[in-house]
């Protein structure tokens, strides 16, 4: 097979240090020789490949930038370019790494107890765990605060009743975290797999993310112990947030490996694709303007993530850099992979090709962890300071 040049215009990996383009080779060539050859049909059958699991934990990718328990404890931009090269592969690979790495190992690392964290992290980076996160509902994505999930107290712990939905790894989850309104506020709870009352059904029948495992949480008088609960997680949807904005970075350099993906499938195809005389596609003015369209957008998003990833290595990103930078890739990711679909012509729309289902996948990509007109609004706070998240209160 071919190998994968990358995408780099400007001479970009000169930004990067030595270490940076050896971790990112590493998973590029795993993604190559391992994932490329054997993802459609995954896709095609609507499963995840458990055994990717393993093989990403040997690689460092689980617990990439966590320091202890096992984790390789990388920075900001080393992490980000894994999350690049699994998303080259499949959405819904980088997506399993992103739950387990953002939203599963980051809530227990820094709001769990010592308990919790010497039970799951080491398992959770090694891979013999695997976790999920339980933030939104069937009536509750964009507006997270109206969750109607609930925890009583009781005399030994805690009940939880509700439903979350579109919650991926949660089927084949060992521990979710889970945020629910108790008579303080929001809190955040783990809840193992096996516990009387919990279940966990997969969402079958999707278009998108066919080869990541997307399920409901269901609570039904779920009874947990006292110490489920994350200490060290403010009253307030804060933390669940907080969470949220290490997933969204991840994603937005995943958006990148898509770009590069669909543009350099999109350049293979018309320079060797004849038409009107012989001439290849490549050489007519239209497809030369999406070409160098293609390449701009991944350029400008390239330098983007590296800027915010320095920045969040020397802890001056805030959500705001990332809200920009998530909404940017990922409606950028989904423009390439469509217009490269089109100009595949009808090959397109075959799994032969490769743009049609990274397609698919970015119109939940650009969905989750913040719709794009979410992100919009948290830039308009964050420029006005004036939230339009709600309307106006009356009188």
């Amino acid at each position: 097979m071919k190998k994968f040049p990358g995408t780099d215009f400007i001479h970009f990996d000169t930004l990067l240090s030595e270490e940076e383009v050896m971790i990112r080779d590493t998973i590029r060539e795993w993604v190559e020789d391992n994932v490329i050859p054997e993802i459609d049909s995954h896709y095609q059958h609507g499963h995840f490949f458990q055994p990717w699991q393993a093989e990403m934990a040997e690689l460092g990718v689980l617990g990439a930038t966590l320091d202890g328990w096992g984790g390789a404890g990388l920075g900001a931009v080393a992490a980000g370019l894994i999350y690049q090269e699994l998303e080259r592969g499949d959405s819904g690979l980088r997506s399993f790494a992103s739950v387990m790495n953002s939203l599963v190992m980051y809530p227990i690392a820094t709001f769990g107890s010592d308990e919790q964290k010497e039970r799951w992290l080491p398992d959770l980076v090694a891979g013999r765990k695997v976790g999920c996160y339980g933030l939104t509902e069937p009536d509750y994505g964009s507006n997270p605060g109206g969750m109607l999930t609930k925890a009583e107290r009781t005399s030994s712990g805690w009940v939880l009743n509700g439903t979350k939905r579109w919650i991926t790894n949660g089927t084949i989850a060992d521990v979710a975290v889970v945020f629910a309104k108790t008579a303080e506020g929001v809190r955040g709870f783990l809840v193992e797999r096996g516990t009387p009352g919990y279940t966990a059904p997969e969402i079958h029948r999707k278009w998108s993310l066919r080869a990541s495992v997307t399920s409901e949480l269901i609570f039904e008088d779920c009874e947990i112990p006292a110490d489920a609960i994350l200490p060290g997680s403010d009253i307030g949807l804060k933390t669940a947030l907080m969470c949220l904005n290490q997933a969204r970075y991840g994603i937005a350099w995943g958006a990148i490996g898509v770009m590069m993906d669909c543009y350099e499938e999109a350049k293979e195809y018309v320079m060797t694709r004849t038409q009107f005389r012989g001439r290849p596609l490549a050489s007519h003015q239209l497809v030369q303007k999406r070409l160098s369209n293609m390449l701009t957008e991944i350029t400008k998003s390239q330098l983007l993530m590296l800027q915010i990833g320095r920045l969040k290595e020397q802890g001056l990103a805030n959500h705001a850099h990332i809200s920009l930078a998530k909404r940017n890739n990922c409606y950028w990711a989904l423009r390439i992979a469509r217009t490269a679909r089109d100009m595949l012509g009808a090959s397109g729309i075959t799994h032969e090709y490769r743009s049609g289902r990274h397609m698919m996948n970015m119109e939940s990509v650009k969905t989750y962890e913040g719709a794009h007109d979410v992100h919009h609004l948290i830039l308009g706070e964050h420029i006005t300071g004036i939230p339009a998240y709600d309307p106006p209160a009356e009188g």
